[in-house]
Formats: C-alpha cells, sequence, structure tokens
C-alpha cells in the first residue's frame, strides 16, 4: 500500500510540507521542551527522523508572526509591522499582506505572480510574467490573521461582503486551493467568529460537540486524504491552530484531567520545566532561571489558588487537544503511505501570553466585542470572574501573567516584547526519509518515545522556514526573501549558521541578534515618552546587552562594558530599521491625557 501510495506523486523527490503553527503557546509549554503538558505526539515529532532547535524565534505577536513565515520576510515588510488594522503611516503598516510579497504558498503552486503584478500574474502594462513555482496543492486550516480587521462581534453579511476586496485577501487570493478557517483574529472555540471555508462564510450555529482546534486538525487529515487520493502533485499544508490563545475553551472532561495538577502553583513549575529543559539539554545548566516576574505574586501568597489551578488545567486541556489532533494528522500520513516522505514544521507564533481581560467586557474597552451570546442563548460573561469556573461557553478568560511566565521558563518576559519570553518557540522539525540521525553528541532521550531526536543549538528565525521550503521544493529562493535555508542542518550539518543578524522590532521594543550577542530594547512602561532620540543613557529607554552563549536568560546586562559593541549593533538595527520603514511608537500621537497601555498587557 505504502508503495502504491508514494507512486502516485510526480516527482517523489519533493517532499509533502506542513506547517503546523500554534497560538500563544510558550517554550516550554510541550513535553519535548520540558512541559509537563502530555503532548505525546509533538513529542514523538522529535524522536527519530526529528530535529529541534532550541534557538528558533518568531515575531512576538501572532499576526506578525504569521506574516513573517507566510512570506519569508520582517513583519514591515509584509505589511504588517504591527496588527491587522491600517495605522495611516505607509504600506509597512497597513494591515494586510502586500500583493507585491509573494507567499510560500504561491511559490510552491505551479506559478505565481511576480512584484508589481495582480493575482492574475499580469503587471500594470497587461503584460503576464508569472514565475515558476514548485507544483504543490496547497492547503490551509486555521487562523489567517493577516488580512485586515474582522471584529468578532461582525455579522455574517459583512464578512461576506468584506472578504477578498483590495484590503481583505483572503487565502485563496494568496496561494491556497482550499481554506478552511477563521480570517480573524482569537474568539470563541464553539462558535468561532469570521469561520469560513473557501470563499463563503459559515452562518450555521455549530453542533454540540464542536470544538474549533478539532475542526482544524480533522480538516487538515480531510485535505491529506483528498490529495492523496487524486493525483501526482506533492502538497503543503499550513494548519494555523488558535490554541491555545485565550480564552480559556476546554471540555470539561478534558479540563477535569489536569485539575490539582497545578495546586503546587506556578514557582513550582517554573522549577521543574527549567530542572527538565536541563535534563534534556535543550539549556545549560549554567543559565540560571529567570526570578518571578515582578508583577507576579509568590505562590504562597495567593488566595484563589483552587480558581488558579482550574486556569491552568483549562489552559493544558487546550494544548493536549491540540497535540491529539496533531496525532490524527500523522495517522493520516500514515494511512496513505506518505507519512515517511512529509516534513512538518511545528512551532508557536509568539511566547506566552499575559493579558488579563481586566475590562471584563465593560462597554468602551475592547473585551466587550467578545460578550455576545452562546449557541443556546446564554450571555458569554467576558473576564476573569473568580465566581466562574474556566473552559466553558459562556466565560472568557485568560490565563493570566503569572502562568505565562511559567510557560515561558526559563526566560523573561511575554508575548510582544522581544526578550526571550516574548521570541523563543519550542521549535521541531520532523522528517522520516530525510533528516539525517548524524551527531550522536546531540541526541537525547524524550520522556514519551524510546527513540531519540537531534537538537540544533544555533539561532534562526521563523522567515527561515520559507527559504527551506523553496529548497525542500527546488523552487529557487526569490530574490526578496530575507529568510535563509536551514535545509543542509536537516541533512546531518549542524554546524550551519545564519549568515545575517536577526532584527525585531513590535510596538517600540527592539532587538538585534548577531552571533553570541543580543542588543535589546524593552520600552518604558512609565508614563514619560520614549523614542530613539533618547540616548541609550535614558534609563526609560536603553539597550541592553546579553552573552546569549552564556546568559541567555539576560540576567547579566553587559552594555556597560562593551559600549563600542552596543553602538555598533545599535547602528545595524537603526539601518535596518530604516530600509524596511519602521516607524517610532507610538505610530500616532495619543490623545491629551491617554496614556499608552501597549506595554502593560497585565493592566488590560
Amino acid at each position: 500500500m505504502k508503495n502504491e501510495m508514494n507512486d502516485k506523486i510526480a516527482d517523489p523527490s519533493k517532499p509533502n510540507i506542513i506547517i503546523i503553527l500554534a497560538d500563544d503557546l510558550g517554550f516550554s509549554d510541550v513535553g519535548c521542551f520540558g512541559s509537563e503538558i502530555e503532548t505525546p505526539n509533538i513529542d514523538s515529532l522529535a524522536s527519530d527522523g526529528g530535529i529541534r532547535f532550541t534557538q528558533m524565534y518568531n515575531c512576538a505577536r501572532c499576526c506578525p508572526s504569521r506574516a513573517s513565515l507566510l512570506t519569508g520576510v520582517y513583519p514591515h515588510q509584509a505589511g504588517i509591522g504591527h496588527m491587522v488594522y491600517d495605522a495611516g503611516v505607509g504600506p509597512t503598516y497597513q494591515g494586510f499582506l502586500r500583493r507585491d510579497v509573494a507567499t510560500v504558498a504561491e511559490m510552491l503552486k505551479r506559478e505565481y505572480p511576480g512584484a508589481g503584478e495582480n493575482a492574475d500574474g499580469v503587471d500594470k502594462d497587461g503584460r503576464k510574467s508569472a514565475k515558476r513555482g514548485g507544483g504543490y496543492a496547497t492547503f490551509m486550516a486555521g487562523k489567517w490573521h493577516v488580512g485586515s480587521e474582522y471584529p468578532p462581534d461582525a455579522s455574517h453579511e459583512w464578512i461576506q461582503n468584506t472578504m477578498g476586496d483590495e484590503t481583505h485577501p483572503t487565502p485563496i487570493q494568496r496561494g491556497f486551493d482550499k481554506f478552511y478557517g477563521t480570517l480573524g483574529g482569537g474568539g470563541s472555540y464553539y462558535q468561532p467568529p469570521s469561520l469560513v471555508e473557501d470563499g463563503k462564510v459559515v452562518k450555521e450555529i455549530m453542533p454540540e460537540g464542536f470544538y474549533y482546534t478539532d475542526a482544524i486538525n480533522d480538516k487538515a487529515c480531510e485535505f491529506i486524504d483528498t490529495v492523496s487520493k487524486s493525483d501526482q502533485k506533492p502538497f503543503f499544508m499550513y494548519v494555523a491552530h488558535c490554541a491555545p490563545h485565550w480564552p480559556l475553551h476546554a471540555p470539561k472532561v478534558e479540563v477535569d484531567k489536569y485539575r490539582g495538577n497545578y495546586m503546587h502553583g506556578w514557582d513550582k513549575v517554573r522549577e521543574r520545566r527549567h530542572s527538565k529543559l536541563i535534563q534534556q539539554r535543550l539549556i545549560p545548566d549554567t543559565w540560571q532561571c529567570s526570578p518571578r516576574d515582578e508583577h507576579s505574586p509568590p505562590w504562597d501568597d495567593v488566595v484563589d489558588k483552587e480558581w488558579e489551578d482550574a486556569r491552568m488545567a483549562t489552559y493544558a486541556a487546550q494544548v493536549t487537544i491540540m497535540d491529539r489532533g496533531v496525532g490524527r494528522i500523522l495517522d493520516s500520513l500514515r494511512r496513505n503511505g506518505v507519512y515517511e516522505n512529509t516534513v512538518i514544521f511545528f512551532l508557536s507564533d509568539n511566547g506566552g501570553c499575559a493579558e488579563y481581560l481586566k475590562e471584563n467586557g465593560e462597554e468602551g474597552h475592547w473585551p466587550e466585542f467578545y460578550g455576545g451570546l452562546t449557541r443556546d442563548g446564554q450571555q458569554i460573561q467576558v473576564g476573569n470572574l473568580k465566581k466562574l469556573n474556566p473552559g466553558g461557553e459562556e466565560t472568557f478568560m485568560s490565563y493570566d501573567l503569572p502562568w505565562s511566565n511559567a510557560s515561558n521558563t526559563p526566560f523573561r518576559l511575554f508575548k510582544s516584547f522581544v526578550h526571550e519570553g516574548g521570541i523563543s518557540t519550542p521549535f521541531v522539525v520532523h522528517w522520516p526519509s530525510g533528516v539525517s540521525s548524524t551527531n550522536h553528541r546531540d541526541r537525547v532521550n524524550i520522556k514519551h518515545d524510546d527513540n531519540c531526536g537531534r537538537i540544533c543549538h544555533s539561532p534562526w528565525t521563523m522567515m527561515d522556514i520559507v527559504a527551506t521550503c523553496c529548497d525542500l521544493a527546488c523552487v529557487p529562493v526569490p530574490d526578496h526573501v530575507e529568510g535563509e535555508s536551514f535545509l543542509p542542518i536537516l541533512h546531518g550539518n549542524n554546524d550551519l549558521t545564519r549568515r545575517k543578524p536577526i532584527f525585531w522590532e513590535h510596538q517600540g521594543n527592539r532587538a538585534v541578534r548577531l552571533h553570541k550577542w543580543k542588543l535589546v530594547q524593552r520600552r518604558c512602561d512609565s508614563e514619560n515618552t520614549c523614542d530613539e532620540g533618547k540616548g541609550e543613557g535614558n534609563d526609560t529607554y536603553r539597550w541592553e546587552l546579553y552573552n546569549m552563549e552564556e546568559d541567555r536568560t539576560e540576567l547579566h546586562d553587559l552594555s556597560s562594558q562593551n559600549s563600542e559593541l552596543v553602538q555598533q549593533m545599535a547602528r545595524l538595527w537603526f539601518d535596518w530599521a530604516t530600509r524596511n520603514g519602521v516607524k517610532s511608537w507610538p505610530l500616532n500621537p495619543l490623545p491629551e491625557g491617554e496614556k499608552d497601555w501597549s506595554n502593560l498587557p497585565w493592566l488590560w
């Protein structure tokens, strides 16, 4: 059966490619990266035929990361320098994917438009010169979030009439043959907003037992079955989860499996995960775990311990449900005889999320837009209300800063920041027929599997996945792509390193990684105004310098001892920012008397 199925592929040298993206998953939130959360299927990807990358970076926030992952360029170059709204400051902040930047789906299809051409590959002078792609069938299931705003309370009619216009490009318009998922950001897992299949809004009330994470994974399995039973083409599939992004939604039977597991608190979770990461040889024992975040209370001081246990239990259930769906995808690949020659990339779009949802859906605050009705007509109660247990459709909670701090063990800070806690993702590549099992000094045992997998410790960034996909598909990497291929690592060259520095900017938070050095700025969280015009000695907005080989948990700032290096790396950052259209933060003047809340997520 296996050989018969493989014979259907026109070019067996081209592997199938699947990217599985988690949403708001912290660095240590899966078992093969130190977690106590049960993720046996993701862990299995790290066994024989797999590699864990310990220094894979994302772009600190959901839609900028997704834009970079899909295009192989920095978020600003792709048109999503901040979020999915038009900030009115130019194309780098237009809030949707730029037409002149191809997506990886377009690159891997039979042909795709070039710069300055429309979706049909025709330029302004009427000439068609579409570029050759890889001949792949392309599918997407899950969260799009790179095509402008879709308010969670928008009507079906508004979505149907808006999607696909010039500022709301859809997956089908950007290279995918088939699409099932949500066009906007987060929302209910029981009745997801902006749910679309291909070009049609799904208007039906979801049946009892529907759960969005399961629906995404089931649709991915359906795509695999369909393409495997048809002819010739290898396939590329993007499985973009919402889990475990807020709200804390999971069936009670799944949550109950974890209830009581977190009564020892976040301090103990961080301690155990740090030890496990060392045991798994993912980090050295010389790296201290970062201290508990200053905004997180000691567990001993927490009054509502059972409610906090319930919040983290729900989060863990969300992760495990996603993992179970990954297992169904693997079963589909095996059943169709294409498991061995399928490359799977698993990663997260940013670090764990510290957003609090403090306003509890009050009028005039952004969470109010999620406060609609459940499928049976109950009012959804938005916010972290201690009188309620999380998980049910009638609730809308987050797991909050202290648990986020645990998710990002051993690093500092969270989603939206560019210190390591905000930009470090667990990253696994699995390719049974292609990944070399050499380099035995980096082989480690994995809890859920008796086999072994390799570890790569060199720094890479998610836009490098696009260049790697092009190499896998035997497609020339387009000139505009900033990413660099790490395919030689899969074939056994663990010594390969990235040639160019890596840069970040999000909401005024900045960083550059140059070999072992990282220069980083955290935009002030005081009421003082901060911008690049202020010198490096400004206490509210200054550069910090860290040696990532000795101190990736960013505890020992070396900037005062290395002023020349600081200046050199700062110039690199400002040169990059100028070339890529990065603007000062805030992008627009704040109303008089208004505070910039963007870098205070624990107060949202």
